[in-house]
């Protein structure tokens, strides 16, 4: 009898194992501009995938393991809320997730409010998406253009430059970038003026008629937003013809490996940017998950790799938070929640949908042939975003 009653409960024990294993999953969709820009958007896909697989192996989410459909939107608008629509309606995901360029962050966004699904975008920087056009189910991770435009802008007030000329690509995220910092920089220096503008399209820069225009203009110091193909098309007419001899730089995500990195030994000298010196940062957790990364796809982390990783940490927080994937449930997990990641707690601020997640500060140098950021200091995101009260007041009322 003991023996019998013994084989049962080691039968039930293999059943209840069985249905823990055959969990159904938790399925995320996510969709980003990978072959629109893949150095940025490649190592965020591995960033997610490490996560994912780190969650699964210490037992998934409520006890089910994730699943992420992915899918390229091309860099086009129209794609991604298609794609949008396809994930939800015949992938069944629970929620999306991804995105890398503003206009199509903000064309996901308005897909999710009007089907009222849960997006967490991750790398979209435009300010619309989190306040004038913010809504309730839309959450961003990145440090917004606003917050990376104040911490440049407090470096730039250092400096002596009065004479400002910008330069940005000619959409939401080059132009909330430039009014942000304008206002920025004039709110801590009234006698700053900005004597020209250079808007050149997005991956379509004639960088020799932008770097003359800038240099008919003669400012003492320059705001880059250009970047990728265009900011290394920039980079080397800029040299050639001597623009950025004896101006100061002041230059937005140039400090990211991405887009660093390709620059080999043309990177610039002493730009002030913002980035990822990825080599130098020696934290407990910073060092685990750098170990972990070249460990899994036997290559270093670039920004993306990160904001890849901490996208799937926080989406695992908020689900787990919620103890469902029901969208209101998760909506209110997601107000105020904090989570761990590589670079420390990042909180999702309950008024905005802002996360707190900063981003690192220096200059540019070059070293052994390569650039590199030196000078360099974490930059807490916190402390470069309007009060709650504030930035309530610039989004719709849900």
């Amino acid at each position: 009898m003991v023996r019998m009653r013994s084989v049962v409960l080691l039968l039930a024990g293999c059943l209840s194992a069985g249905i823990t294993q055959a969990a159904e999953p938790i399925r995320i969709g996510e969709l980003n501009s990978y072959t629109s820009l893949p150095a940025f958007t490649l190592p965020y896909r591995n960033g997610w995938q490490l996560a994912v697989e780190q969650i699964n192996a210490d037992g998934g989410v409520l006890d089910r393991p994730l699943q992420v459909i992915s899918r390229d939107d091309g860099g086009r608008p129209g794609n991604a809320v298609r794609i949008a629509e396809e994930l939800v309606s015949r992938e069944d995901v629970v929620l999306l997730a991804g995105t890398f360029f503003s206009h199509v962050g903000l064309a996901v966004a308005d897909y999710a409010k009007q089907r009222r699904v849960f997006f967490m975008a991750a790398e979209p920087l435009t300010d619309a998406l989190i306040w004038d056009s913010g809504n309730r189910y839309t959450f961003r991770l990145r440090p917004s253009t606003y917050m990376q435009a104040a911490m440049l802008a407090e470096q730039a007030a250092e400096l002596p430059a009065t004479r400002w000329a910008t330069i940005a690509p000619n959409y939401k995220y080059g132009q909330d970038a430039v009014a942000a910092f304008k206002t920025l920089l004039q709110q801590r220096r009234p006698e700053v003026e900005f004597i020209a503008e250079q808007w050149p399209a997005q991956g379509q820069i004639d960088a020799g008629a932008e770097v003359q225009a800038l240099l008919a203009a003669d400012p003492e110091a320059i705001f880059n937003v250009t970047f990728g193909a265009d900011l290394a098309r920039l980079v080397r007419e800029g040299r050639l013809r001597r623009l950025f001899a004896g101006r100061e730089v002041v230059s937005l995500l140039t400090g990211e490996p991405e887009y660093l990195d390709p620059l080999q030994d043309e990177a610039p000298e002493g730009w002030i940017v913002t980035g990822y010196p990825w080599y130098a940062i020696d934290t407990p957790e910073h060092n685990t998950f750098v170990a972990a990364y070249q460990a899994r796809f036997d290559d270093y982390p670039r920004l993306g790799s990160v904001v890849g990783y901490n996208t799937l940490l926080a989406v695992a927080a908020i689900i787990e938070a919620a103890g469902s994937t029901d969208t209101d449930a998760l909506v209110e997990a997601a107000r105020g929640i904090e989570f761990a990641s590589p670079l420390g707690p990042i909180r999702f601020r309950a008024a905005d949908h802002q996360a707190t997640m900063g981003a690192f500060v220096g200059q540019t140098a070059l070293q052994d042939g390569r650039g590199i950021m030196v000078d360099w200091f974490y930059a807490d995101g916190n402390d470069y975003l309007p009060d709650e009260a504030t930035a309530l007041q610039r989004r719709p009322s849900e």
